[in-house]
């Protein structure tokens, strides 16, 4: 496993995402916003910081303090999945021109993964590519989205439908900031980091099962474990498929039926990861349909699941058929053809393609 690791003094911890030339840092830490831990990261002297009405409010005074003397600009957007659009990612390119960026500029991404993907989208095409940092300050972010380069925003056709790989300069993720984060996105988060263990290690699956109630009541030392160990397996993965060629699309496990379900829901009736766990759920489900997992697999899945507090059945107003339709447009289709994440048991997932429409539409509604 090519990930240089190494622990800091007190509850913070060091990765590198190894992609050579473009290796980057991940820290996970507790205190290190208003630490002056931007400027090595920095090459010009124009940066533009990215955040949201909720986010900024609580935390932006805190970058601006590790910017002081450079010449920083600021895009702040409403909040919610609602606004990943081609509108705001439009105003952070027009706050670039208006702060005169060239391409040593850098934008700094402070929130969580809206922000993070929005404002790696338009790093990613501000005169063909500029630096940017992600500051991911949700649990979702931080274990998953901030790390990997996959930028994008939403059509209202479907997630995700335009983005780019673009890597980012750094990860800085400061645990302190689950301390505001509402408890539906908290829980949200969660969904994500269970899929690690749900898709590689099902010694990570059964550690989540034991350590539940501690991460829920956010015990730091939990905290820091959770993204310490999401970051290394995502990490990894990562290396060893950067554009998602092949493994890295085991990181999607759920995400088919998710996305369709955010897409059915408009963006704003389930957060990400609550859709994320009903789609895992549905995979588990046609799995074991398909004679490919035990049932109690799909019952230990759940389970854990409920127990985070995640809605884990499809919403009874999203057809199969709707659903169907909408997970045609997913970009996992190769050849008119939808590939799947489904497993074998819990730690075992793989990359299916050609399951036939009438199991996927039988596996949308089991009863």
């Amino acid at each position: 496993m090519n990930i240089i690791s190494r622990a800091e003094p007190g509850l913070s911890h060091r990765l590198a995402v190894d992609l050579g030339e473009r290796s980057y840092p991940i820290i996970i830490g507790n205190r290190l916003l208003g630490a002056d831990r931007l400027r090595a990261h920095l090459d010009g002297r124009k940066v533009l910081v990215v955040s949201n009405d909720t986010v900024a409010p609580l935390y932006l005074q805190h970058v601006l303090a590790d910017l002081e003397g450079l010449d920083v600009a600021t895009c702040i957007i409403p909040d919610g999945e609602s606004e990943k659009t081609w509108t705001r990612a439009a105003d952070m390119l027009a706050a670039l021109a208006s702060l005169r960026a060239g391409r040593d500029a850098t934008i700094v991404a402070l929130g969580g993964g809206v922000i993070g993907d929005m404002a790696g989208f338009a790093a990613s095409i501000w005169m063909r590519g500029i630096e940017f940092l992600q500051i991911p300050t949700t649990l979702l972010a931080m274990v998953d989205s901030s790390v990997g380069g996959k930028t994008a925003v939403n059509l209202p056709q479907g997630k995700n439908l335009v983005g780019a790989f673009h890597q980012p300069r750094a990860v800085i993720a400061d645990l302190d900031t689950l301390r505001t984060l509402p408890e539906r996105e908290f829980r949200a988060g969660i969904a994500e980091a269970i899929k690690y263990g749900a898709i590689v290690d099902a010694g990570l699956f059964e550690w989540y099962e034991r350590e539940l109630d501690a991460i829920l009541a956010r015990d730091p030392a939990a905290l820091l474990e959770v993204v310490k160990t999401s970051c290394t397996i995502k990490a990894d993965i990562v290396r060893r498929d950067e554009h998602e060629h092949g493994d890295r699309a085991l990181l999607n496990f759920g995400h088919t039926y998710g996305h369709a379900i955010e897409t059915l829901g408009g963006y704003t009736r389930f957060l990400h990861g609550e859709a994320v766990a009903i789609g895992m759920v549905l995979a588990a489900q046609l799995s074991a349909n398909l004679g490919m997992a035990d049932e109690s697999a799909l019952r230990r899945l759940q389970s854990l699941l409920e127990r985070a507090g995640l809605p884990v059945n499809r919403p009874t107003d999203m057809t199969p058929a709707a659903m169907l339709d909408a997970m045609r447009l997913d970009k996992k289709v190769q050849n008119g053809k939808l590939r799947l994440i489904l497993w074998r048991g819990i730690g075992q997932a793989e990359i299916c393609a050609g399951v036939a429409e009438a199991d996927i539409l039988a596996g949308l509604d089991p009863t």
